[in-house]
């Protein structure tokens, strides 16, 4: 599925150290009619002045490259809030540095050997405001590297205390893993009560995405990793 007729192409700015990859991810996003790459970067300090300079839709992100890593050069385009969403790319042996880069702010993580098609999707899903890490494989990595989340002993933050109780709810069903549809099934409302009330999770709590819902259901103790 590509973008609607008429609309601009997404712009991409593509992140990694290695010019053979950068070159292989031109050439498969080059044949989508709606995408654009305006720009490659071979490390994470000109991925951020590029940023800056270039105004990408989306920036495909590497993890580990020289002078500035992914995660730090993710945090730098978040903090100069600028309108660029960051899709990282990573192998799964590097599950950690996933962890900080969502936590930077990224919109999501793919394996560097995602098959075409969906690299192509999830750029355009990232570039119309949404995240593109499955809950569930989420979870599994927030489980894995739970020793270097903050405060799991503590109470539950008072910033949820901003949400409903049925919010609440539904950011518990979230965090483990669960989509929409899951969770209209769980709870016996439709899917769009469920969007809704998702969408108010979001705005109370100032998040980009379910992705970072995720990130801060376990940061604030409301879900405890294994449970």
């Amino acid at each position: 599925m590509s973008g609607t007729p008429g609309d601009p192409p997404v712009r991409i700015l593509l992140v990694d150290d290695q010019p053979l990859l950068r070159t292989g991810f031109r050439m498969v996003l080059g044949a989508e009619d709606d995408l654009d790459v305006v720009g490659e970067a071979g490390d994470g300090t000109e991925a951020v002045e590029l940023s800056r300079r270039l105004l990408p839709d989306v920036v495909l992100m590497d993890i580990r490259m020289p002078r500035m890593d992914g995660v730090a050069a993710t945090r730098a385009i978040v903090a100069a809030r600028l309108p660029v969403r960051v899709l990282i790319l990573t192998t799964f042996d590097l599950d950690e540095y996933v962890v900080g880069a969502l936590r930077a702010g990224a919109s999501g993580f793919l394996a560097k050997d995602v098959p075409a098609e969906d690299l192509v999707t999830a750029i355009r899903t990232v570039a119309a405001g949404e995240a593109v890490v499955a809950p569930r494989i989420l979870k599994r990595l927030l489980d894995r590297f739970a020793t270097s989340l903050p405060d799991l002993d503590a109470p539950p933050s008072r910033l949820l205390d901003a949400l409903t109780d049925r919010e609440r709810e539904v950011l518990v069903q979230v965090a483990r893993g669960l989509s929409n549809a899951e969770i209209a099934q769980a709870l016996t409302v439709s899917e769009t009560t469920i969007k809704t009330h998702v969408g108010h999770v979001l705005t109370k709590l100032g998040l980009r995405d379910r992705v970072q819902a995720v990130v801060l259901a376990y940061e604030s103790g409301l879900v405890r990793p294994g449970a």
